[in-house]
């Protein structure tokens, strides 16, 4: 059984998700504040958080972050906080995901399956050096990438780029980490640059860059290789 830890101090909120996750035969332990989270989740390992960002006893990032010091349990933020400092700030602390309120309950579900399936797919190891998708191969020792059987040319840029977005299958990479990791901290609010890279990157490797299959853009927030 999956378990989910829901981290929330809304009480007829609470009350909907664990309706709706047990009745989908998900195992679910309420926590109303961020102290009796991180206490649950030490005893319990959930398989997925559910997390508010406005407890009554510290912010939801600090949660991230304490949970994030020895776990990677995946982290979906649940928060009526709309503003794009705040969601990127949620990201940077560790949060795979964000959702803003009010969600429908299925567009939840559905992000929950998907964080779930990630969990359960092999993650690359350190020692790998082959990341193969039915569009595209890159091999990560070599600095090489081919699609349909032939080379493609990518400048320094681009191939850092696609290098820590394929190492992270599935996570959410926030524009201000690429920013920072790729141009320096001091270009971190460049998010143009970024625009124009991964639009490079997809006519390059993409079947149809206007509706990318493989590097997924999450408006305001990131972006996503999904394998």
């Amino acid at each position: 059984m999956t378990r989910v830890l829901v981290v929330e101090d809304d009480p007829q909120l609470v009350r909907a998700l664990v309706i709706n996750l047990q009745a989908r035969r998900y195992g679910v332990d309420p926590a109303p504040d961020g102290t009796t989270a991180l206490r649950i989740a030490a005893a319990r390992q959930p398989d997925v958080v559910l997390l508010d960002l406005g407890l009554p006893d510290m912010d939801g990032t600090e949660v991230i972050r304490a949970l994030r010091g020895w776990t990677r349990v995946p982290i979906l933020v649940l928060s009526a906080r709309r503003a794009s400092d705040e969601k990127v700030a949620a990201l940077d602390a560790g949060a795979d995901d964000y959702i803003t309120k009010p969600f429908s309950m299925d567009e939840l579900l559905a992000r929950l399956r998907a964080a779930v399936r990630r969990t359960d797919d092999v993650p690359l190891a350190p020692e790998t050096t082959l990341v193969m998708t039915d569009g595209f191969t890159i091999d990560l020792l070599a600095k090489k990438a081919t699609r349909a059987g032939h080379d493609v040319r990518l400048t320094p840029t681009e191939w850092h780029l696609l290098e820590i977005l394929v190492t992270n299958p599935g996570r959410l990479i926030t524009q201000k980490h690429l920013l920072a990791e790729v141009w320096g901290v001091s270009q971190s609010n460049k998010t143009n640059y970024l625009r124009v890279y991964m639009a490079q990157l997809r006519r390059k490797l993409e079947a149809d860059p206007a509706h990318p299959r493989y590097l997924i853009t999450e408006p305001g927030m990131g972006y996503r290789f999904e394998s």
